[in-house]
């Protein structure tokens, strides 16, 4: 009989109660399966029939995408309880009396707060009971391209005291998790496991000021996340390429690269995601690999655009091996190239100087645009745009305002930010040409140069 504050649950929230009837499902499986084993496994193991879901719930979403039969279910309620409800697994925390410490055979890492975290071992456990025939046979469940693995994202997260594969915590992202219990597509926040940070404008496609050349090489990359479909299946052109699309962004700072980037996940309704470099570069051997292993499958699941911002500090020259340290950052690079090599999504590598980039590398790039410094044409376009709501005084001649500064459009915008903080400390109702004067001189020295 089901459980009518269950029902309630489901019918209001069929994301939340599909999880919730599946962790119960858990609950029932893993007494069985304790029960079983303590009897001595004398009697056959039943498992508890599997829960049905709603079918318009992220987890039978997911389960139906990915053709996850009952075994791969289980595992996935493992990866998924730690987050939600941690009780279901307690009953692991028995010990054995005869040794005083927890039985071996149900795997697991027990926390400083003292949870258990369920471990590939505690899969195969459930799983297979003592049947080393059974076990081998779900060692499948973990290789990597499993969907539980690829699609899912389900990892294993191995620690210093776990020396084996077998012995890794079963991790699953606290995003995903969030994604399978309200149904809303995984949307990571930055932090030192996430080394990315979604990028979003509240300017248009419209409002990008860049030469026409420049507009034109970026509207063949609309064109081809566009038209890949058509291109790679009905041209026949998939036999020779993959989905994904690399571009390079090179020009001096303030030119537009990142607004351009996510601008182009804006007119295209893709994410775009800024690869913060600085975090990715890890000093723990393995961490770089993780952390962008992530991202880079997280991409490829919601067809992400990645942007790499200052990309020359790991995709310039290779440097000369003369040190550990030095082969490590060359795996690093070596990973990386691999994973952009392989990545089905846009993949956007942005510097400052397009010679910092590897020539053996800048070949594998589809297509490469050279942002400028705006001509004085382009600079009065950029003045008329962003002081467009602006009151300024009748003296404010923006047309001579560019012809008399080169400045970018991020040098433009901060100076009209700070000409309207300016005219707004002083009580006034505009902005005057002295405000914009003061602010373009800040502008210039924080370059290094002088009117």
């Amino acid at each position: 009989m089901t459980d009518p504050v269950l029902k309630l649950q489901t019918d209001a929230h069929p994301h939340a109660g599909a999880i919730a009837s599946e962790l119960s499902w858990l609950g029932e499986v893993i007494e069985a399966r304790l029960k079983n084993f303590f009897e001595g496994e004398v009697a056959p193991f039943i498992l508890s029939p599997l829960p049905k879901h709603d079918e318009a719930s992220a987890l039978q979403i997911a389960i139906t995408r990915y053709h996850l039969d009952t075994d791969a279910r289980l595992i996935l309620a493992l990866a998924i309880a730690p987050h939600v409800n941690s009780a279901v697994l307690d009953p692991f925390h028995v010990k054995n009396s005869a040794i005083d410490r927890p039985f071996s055979q149900f795997g697991g890492v027990t926390t400083t707060a003292g949870a258990f975290q369920p471990t590939a071992e505690t899969a195969l456990f459930l799983i297979a009971g003592a049947s080393t025939q059974a076990r081998i046979e779900a060692m499948r469940y973990f290789e990597p391209d499993h969907p539980l693995r690829h699609g899912i994202g389900v990892a294993l997260a191995r620690g210093e005291a776990q020396r084996s594969t077998y012995g890794a915590v079963l991790d699953l992202h606290m995003h995903r998790v969030v994604a399978l219990c309200d149904g809303t597509p995984p949307r990571p926040d930055f932090s030192p496991d996430f080394p990315a940070k979604r990028l979003t404008t509240k300017l248009d496609w419209d409002d990008l000021v860049l030469p026409r050349d420049i507009r034109h090489q970026l509207g063949h990359v609309t064109a081809w996340l566009k038209n890949r479909d058509q291109i790679l299946g009905d041209w026949g052109l998939g036999r020779q390429f993959g989905r994904g699309f690399k571009a390079l962004f090179y020009g001096p700072p303030g030119t537009g690269k990142t607004l351009t980037a996510t601008l182009l996940g804006k007119r295209t309704d893709l994410d775009v995601y800024r690869i913060d470099l600085s975090m990715v570069v890890s000093k723990y051997i393995g961490e770089t690999e993780k952390n962008l292993g992530l991202i880079f499958d997280m991409a490829a699941e919601r067809e992400w655009i990645l942007f790499f911002d200052e990309a020359d500090a790991l995709f310039g020259e290779r440097t000369a091996t003369s040190s550990s340290n030095d082969r490590y950052a060359n795996q690093e690079v070596s990973y990386l190239l691999q994973r952009i090599e392989e990545c089905e999504s846009l993949v956007i590598l942005a510097t400052n100087l397009r010679s910092n980039i590897d020539d053996a590398f800048f070949r594998r790039f589809q297509i490469s645009v050279g942002f400028t410094r705006p001509d004085k044409a382009l600079r009065e376009v950029l003045w008329r745009n962003v002081l467009s709501t602006v009151p300024t005084a009748p003296d404010v001649d923006l047309k001579a305002i560019a012809a008399d500064h080169d400045l970018t459009g991020g040098s433009i915008a901060n100076a009209a930010r700070h000409a309207a903080i300016t005219a707004l400390r002083r009580e006034a109702k505009f902005i005057s040409a002295g405000d914009l004067d003061d602010a373009i001189t800040t502008e210039l020295r924080k370059e290094g140069r002088t009117t």
